[in-house]
């Protein structure tokens, strides 16, 4: 595969993972100065590495989220976390990950990470706000 076939491939994963609308911001900010860094990344994190065939993108997804858990990566894991249900992750197994990134990363970062992605699960609609009919009563574990 030259380079061209790889951004073309890398573009096209890009937008399936992250959203049109997303990619659509990110061309729009495009510059001399980080023109070269959205190359690099359209053409390797998405053209290379996102379009191997051993793991599937929902599994690439869970990983990316947890990474960037153990980062403290906020920006990307909120990003992340809104383009998980393109890969077909759940919210249950978003909050899985950041259950087991709670003992591998620690108990501050998953609290973060739960206040991230319950925001942006909430803001999309996948999981109800507090207080709606559909939130239901908490659990008494």
């Amino acid at each position: 595969m030259d380079e061209r076939e790889r951004y073309a491939k890398g573009m096209e994963v890009r937008r399936a993972v992250l959203g049109d609308a997303h990619v659509e911001r990110s061309l729009g900010n495009l510059n001399p100065f980080n023109e070269e860094f959205q190359d690099l990344i359209t053409r390797y994190a998405w053209g290379t590495i996102w379009t191997r065939p051993a793991l599937p993108r929902h599994t690439r997804s869970l990983l990316t989220l947890v990474m960037m858990i153990a980062l403290n990566r906020g920006d990307e894991f909120r990003m992340h976390v809104r383009a998980a249900a393109n890969s077909g992750v759940t919210p249950e197994e978003i909050k899985e990950v950041i259950l087991q990134a709670a003992i591998y990363c620690g108990v501050p970062a998953a609290n973060s990470a739960f206040h991230m992605a319950q925001e942006v699960l909430m803001e999309s609609g996948a999981l109800p706000k507090p207080g709606s009919p559909s939130a239901g009563a908490p659990s008494a574990r």
